[in-house]
């Protein structure tokens, strides 16, 4: 995954909790539009748009981005920043088997995920679906066990991250599936009935995931507060052509300028793929 476009309204506050208080880098700030990430790789970039609003309630959209760890060392490093600087914003936690999760929202109402993943060897697969749970996780037991007083001191700042994966509200999941599994090629690696919907390529958890647990019956979104595109890190150039080929034969409606190929979901979600 690559990065994800937030669509804000107050861009210093935005910036502000997302360097902040989740511990991210601004490594580019120009005009209207600062890009924040870790090691000189780009995860949030937020986009100044003060004339939008909120969304209404129940509408499609962003249900997370999901920032994913190295280690659970650096993991611990975040949430200890998030405890410290804005701990109203911590929102639940849990032990996915597959990965240790925390959750938050930031200032404007946009979900995140600060996570780390046990190594692959120990995910459980059965019938070419990946076993994950809900399980309790104790954040200030996370944090006796894996916070380092050098991590607590900012020492694990510029340790390397990633978009792990980008979980969307959508309207119902028998489109999702026809969209991201048959028209794009995700994987399918679990499903929860008509709830949710888990894909990924080569094998991974999940690289997306859309559910309906506040958005059940969303039609196309409008112009908004919120996501304003989702990343796709393509491997190469032939793998992004396959990809517009791919969509073309889906009869789905795409810009390509030869280098991106930008189209939209069912729900005017916004997607970009782009050589990585």
């Amino acid at each position: 995954m690559g990065a994800v476009t937030l669509l804000v309204g107050n861009l210093d506050a935005m910036t502000a909790y997302y360097r902040d208080v989740v511990t991210l880098q601004v490594l580019d700030a120009a005009g209207d539009t600062v890009t924040l990430g870790r090691a000189g790789r780009a995860l949030v970039v937020l986009k100044h748009e003060p004339q939008l609003r909120h969304a209404a309630p129940g509408s499609a959209g962003l249900f997370h981005t999901a920032i994913l760890f190295e280690s659970q060392q650096a993991l611990a490093a975040a949430l200890y920043s998030v405890a410290r600087h804005a701990p109203s914003t911590f929102t639940g936690s849990a032990d996915h088997l597959v990965s240790q999760a925390f959750y938050f929202t930031d200032p404007e109402g946009n979900g995140i995920e600060l996570y780390w993943d046990r190594a692959r060897t120990e995910w459980s697969w059965v019938h070419g679906q990946v076993e994950m749970a809900t399980l309790a996780l104790d954040p200030n037991a996370f944090l006796r066990e894996h916070l380092s007083a050098d991590a607590a001191n900012g020492a694990a700042a510029a340790d390397a991250a990633s978009i792990g994966h980008v979980h969307l509200s959508v309207g119902d999941v028998a489109t999702a599936r026809a969209y991201y599994v048959d028209a794009l090629g995700f994987d399918t690696t679990a499903e929860l009935g008509n709830q949710a919907l888990f894909v990924s390529a080569g094998g991974y958890h999940h690289h997306m995931a859309m559910n309906v647990w506040n958005s059940r019956g969303a039609g196309p979104r409008m112009p908004a507060l919120g996501l304003g595109r989702v990343d796709l890190a393509m491997p190469t150039a032939d793998a992004r052509g396959e990809l517009g080929e791919r969509l073309a034969h889906f009869g789905i409606t795409t810009q390509d300028d030869g280098r991106t190929l930008a189209f939209s979901d069912p729900w005017n979600n916004q997607i970009l793929a782009v050589v990585d």
